[in-house]
């Protein structure tokens, strides 16, 4: 049987349930071994030591001439041109009074110790064949453009920490250091229900009393955004037995179960009664919008029952799956947190933690878009923010700062 919490629960309260519930989830078993490119957007699934020192050896970081800091006095010398230094090549020790013509990137000689840029060369430019090979540099103190080996990452240092979002510059990162493919955190598989007897597919006539499901897309691509491998099982209707019928044909296939809409305290509440003889609790979070939620397990696999209105799934979506997904499994990048001046006044539920939609503007002042309402689609689909008004403010002026979630 389903339980019903009676109470109002904090946000942070539930996220801890919603962490709980997909914790076992996260398995070795599971991991994947890809190559780099198909990693991008996954979770690292174990830490990585660099096997090399990066840069691997001390090169040049100008077009210029490697030379030894101490044949250089303060009014400057002119030092024999020796062999140039190519990127790629393996150098030759420079002797004492010479000068090296090095390219970027290219490996510092033996006993050089800086390089002097080709432009505060005289003459500058390097000398052609045929011309004399002597060159006046001024005087250069050592390490000047020289990237030292392990300057970036020392050989044996923590290069990435398990769980890190692999974005380009993580996975430029391992190909530097030699990897060819990495382990992963796995997509999980989600199937995506919404429900009501109201809702009909995009596309489909929009008879008296119907509207369109927006739920199911919103959710669907939100999802994908998060590295989720979604499946959706279309719109089930308010007769609790199809709902659980539908359910129990893709459980095994799935590691959670998204519902939208049916766990309110109304009298046609599908999800609530289709979760009947099932471990589902249904509790109210102090949260607006989105208090209403379920959460547990169906036939095992681990559930979760977002309200039906469109903003009010949103949030529940950002508030609770998402960041947990993030932490459990390094996959989605979690969303940036700024601080912003409000631009205008509002008014919040002291009880409760609202979110609302907002406009986050370069000024760094945000926007308040469309009221309160859960159903507000336009005013999501216009904001660029999510504004948090913590549990315990009733009120905030304009110019007061207020915790911004960047979407």
């Amino acid at each position: 049987m389903h339980r019903t919490e009676t109470r109002h629960v904090s946000v942070v309260a539930h996220r801890d349930k919603v962490r709980a519930l997909l914790a076992p989830l996260r398995t070795d078993e599971r991991v994947e071994r890809l190559p780099l490119i198909d990693a991008l957007g996954r979770g690292l699934a174990a830490d990585i030591m660099a096997p090399l020192d990066l840069p691997p050896f001390a090169n040049s970081q100008m077009d210029g001439f490697a030379i030894r800091s101490g044949d250089v006095p303060d009014a400057g010398a002119e030092l024999r041109v020796v062999a140039p230094v190519p990127a790629g090549a393996a150098p030759a020790e420079l002797a004492a009074g010479t000068a090296a013509p090095i390219m970027t990137g290219a490996m510092m000689p033996a006993g050089a110790d800086a390089v002097v840029p080709i432009e505060q060369a005289v003459p500058d430019s390097f000398p052609a064949p045929g011309e004399p090979a002597t060159v006046r540099l001024p005087a250069t103190a050592a390490g000047t453009y020289v990237r030292g080996a392990g300057s970036d990452i020392r050989c044996g240092d923590l290069a990435l920490r398990s769980g890190t979002f692999l974005g380009p510059g993580q996975l430029g990162l391992l190909a530097a250091l030699g990897y060819a493919d990495v382990h992963v955190r796995p997509r999980l598989r989600v199937l995506l229900v919404t429900t009501g007897d109201e809702v009909v597919e995009p596309g489909s006539p929009l008879g008296p009393g119907k509207i369109f499901d927006s739920n199911g897309t919103l959710l669907a691509s939100s999802m994908a955004q998060a590295g989720l491998e979604v499946t959706r099982a279309g719109i089930s209707t308010d007769r609790p037995e199809e709902l659980a019928g539908l359910l129990r044909r893709h459980a095994p296939a799935v590691d959670l179960i998204v519902t939208t809409g049916g766990v309110s305290k109304g009298a046609y509440e599908v999800v609530r009664q289709a979760m009947t003889g099932h471990d589902v609790e249904f509790t109210a979070v102090a949260m607006q919008p989105g208090g209403p939620q379920g959460i547990g397990r169906f036939d095992g696999v681990a559930v979760l029952g977002f309200p039906g209105n469109p903003v009010s799934c949103l949030v529940s979506f950002e508030m609770f799956l998402r960041p947990v997904l993030t932490e459990l499994f390094g996959a989605p990048a979690p969303r940036p947190a700024v601080r912003a001046r409000l631009a205008g006044p509002l008014t919040s539920p002291a009880a409760k933690h609202q979110v609302r939609r907002g406009t986050l503007a370069p000024d760094g002042t945000v926007r308040l878009e469309g009221g309160d309402g859960s159903h507000l689609v336009h005013a999501l689909a216009r904001s660029n923010a999510l504004v948090h008004i913590p549990e315990g403010t009733a009120a905030l002026a304009a110019g007061d700062e207020v915790e911004v979630w960047i979407l």
